[in-house]
């Protein structure tokens, strides 16, 4: 049963710092004092009104907390424009960019802001109204690290930008704004011989640092075009022609130092060649394209040069025959340094250019580099000369000096420029333009996907090579066009691309995304794949200043159609 309550003679007060800071209840009748009635409602009322006040002068100090969004992904339509800072905001960011880095190190110059912005191998240009304004270069980590936070306070778009050889389109400043050089960053920071391992700023070439690390008898895996920087090819996971061995740019990389758009610095990992320890965020940056932070050192894995290396060159009647052939090799177990295919047009290219000093045989081609002791070096030579013959081969041959190894390689290295040359000649234009673009898909699948591409290309009468990093599945379709030739070669890409996609594969081996493959990369990883990756964008960057439009969209409102 419940107690009877007890009437105090002196009833109990509460302190006023428990009392309710918003009365709710009628207050204790009491015996009016002599007077008007209107005395009574008074006190109520002024009471009613503080508490009132009182009420609003503490949400105004303590405002309620945002609602927690609960979702795991973000979809494009969940977003609003962006909206970046103004006129003023951008000319006072500039100020003071310009005061913290020198005059010297700022550039509007008309020609540098063009460089900056587009190249004649990018197959996506920039529509009109899109090039960067104002071009900056900072000289160390915590440059970087004060120029984003200026960046960041007056919201100005920046576009990252180092090599410039990227080809989807990934450094078009297509909100205009800043773009942040890093290739005042170019010093090796750290070499750890005996761990294998080295630390590079962001703008070390990988040909510079190849020449750097030939005198150790060591070297770095990934050889992708030239005048690559380390940086950017992290941003794009990049590989070469020894992805069969050494893998692509996320195999070879052990850390990063990173500045985040609000000029956060984050160093990703120490040196550890295994570590367990959190969330892979070296794997984060790796393949973003410069859409969340910026790379300003990297820690990379070393390999030891083979002992000795030799070139081997086999002919076949078709690229299904050769192609089997590397299926075979990788068979019975055979690792080669490298395993690249060039197909008829390729060679015929070669020869019309006359680059090297060989006719060779216009026929499906592999090149092949074959590494490791004179004894092992010998049994490979012997076992991938059967297994190729067996594939139908139709011609072996290999390098057994220095200089009759460089005389065969030549051919592989001279493939852009001889295939221009080859085209205006064909084309009868001097102002051929190429379209160079790349798909990946399971080595079983490699032949049947080259056969069709060639032949839907040649049924469209385009001119066209096709080189395959073959060990790994990845091939490059390079096609030569004259300018009322554009749609239709757009429309052949399409068709690449699906094929590559229906027989699980990727939309891009090595070039990236950029702005030519995001339609792609939907159709690849689904609307899902992208809402998470917008999730992680916005989490990083949610100003969104950072690379707009590349890779995937973060604005409902654009429509860019290149």
């Amino acid at each position: 049963m419940f107690a009877r309550s007890v009437k105090r003679s002196v009833p109990r007060r509460t302190p006023s710092f428990f009392k309710p800071r918003f009365n709710s209840t009628k207050p204790t009748p009491t015996t009016p004092a002599s007077g008007s009635s209107k005395s009574s409602l008074l006190y109520p009322s002024l009471f009613f009104a503080a508490g009132i006040a009182a009420t609003f002068g503490y949400f105004k100090l303590f405002p309620a907390p945002a609602p927690i969004k609960t979702n795991s992904t973000t979809k494009l339509s969940d977003l609003g424009p962006i909206e970046y800072g103004s006129e003023e905001d951008f000319q006072q960011a500039i100020k003071e960019i310009t005061e913290l880095l020198g005059q010297e190190h700022i550039s509007t110059l008309e020609t540098s802001l063009d460089a900056h912005n587009d190249t004649f191998f990018q197959t996506h240009h920039p529509l009109p109204g899109q090039r960067p304004r104002v071009i900056v270069y900072p000289g160390s980590t915590e440059e970087v690290s004060k120029v984003l936070k200026i960046i960041h306070k007056y919201k100005v778009p920046v576009v990252p930008f180092s090599g410039g050889t990227s080809l989807e389109g990934q450094f078009i400043a297509s909100r205009s704004g800043i773009s942040l050089d890093v290739t005042r960053l170019d010093k090796i920071v750290e070499f750890n011989a005996k761990d294998l391992d080295i630390t590079v700023q962001a703008a070390v070439g990988w040909q510079d640092l190849a020449e750097y690390l030939n005198p150790h008898g060591l070297l770095f895996g990934p050889d992708p075009g030239p005048g690559a920087h380390i940086s950017g090819m992290c941003s794009t996971n990049c590989s070469g022609t020894n992805a069969a061995r050494y893998g692509t740019m996320k195999d070879n990389v052990l850390s990063l130092t990173i500045v985040l758009p609000d000029g956060t610095i984050v160093k990703t990992k120490k040196r550890p060649r295994k570590s367990s320890a959190g969330y892979n965020l070296t794997g984060l940056f790796i393949g973003a394209e410069g859409t969340l932070g910026v790379i300003t050192e990297i820690t990379l894995k070393l390999h030891v040069k083979p002992e000795q290396e030799t070139i081997a060159v086999v002919n076949f009647n078709s690229v299904t025959e050769a192609t089997d052939a590397v299926s075979a090799i990788f068979a019975k177990g055979i690792q080669l340094n490298a395993m690249e295919m060039l197909d008829t047009n390729m060679m015929k290219c070669i020869n019309f250019a006359g680059t090297t000093n060989k006719t060779w045989k216009e026929v499906p081609t592999l090149f092949l580099k074959i590494g490791g002791s004179p004894v092992i070096l010998k049994e490979l030579i012997k076992s991938v000369k059967e297994i190729t013959k067996a594939s139908g081969a139709t011609g072996f041959e290999f390098a057994s000096t220095e200089e009759e190894k460089e005389e065969l390689w030549s051919a592989r290295k001279a493939i852009l420029w001889s295939s221009i040359d080859y085209a205006k000649h064909v084309l009868n234009d001097q102002n051929t333009k190429a379209y160079i673009t790349d798909v990946a898909v399971p080595v079983s699948r490699l032949s049947k996907v080259i056969a069709e591409t060639q032949k839907d290309l040649d049924d469209c009468g385009l001119t066209h090579t096709v080189l395959g990093h073959v060990g790994d599945g990845n091939f490059h379709a390079l096609v030569l066009y004259r300018e009322d030739e554009a749609k239709e070669v757009k429309m052949a890409v399409d068709r690449l691309v699906e094929r590559a996609l229906a027989n699980e594969g990727t939309c891009t081996g090595e070039h990236g995304v950029g702005v030519g493959k995001r339609e792609y990369l939907l159709k690849e990883v689904g609307e899902e794949g992208i809402d998470l990756m917008r999730q992680i964008k916005l989490a990083i960057d949610p100003l969104r200043l950072f690379n707009a439009d590349k890779v995937f969209k973060i604005d409902p409102t654009e429509h860019i159609e290149h």
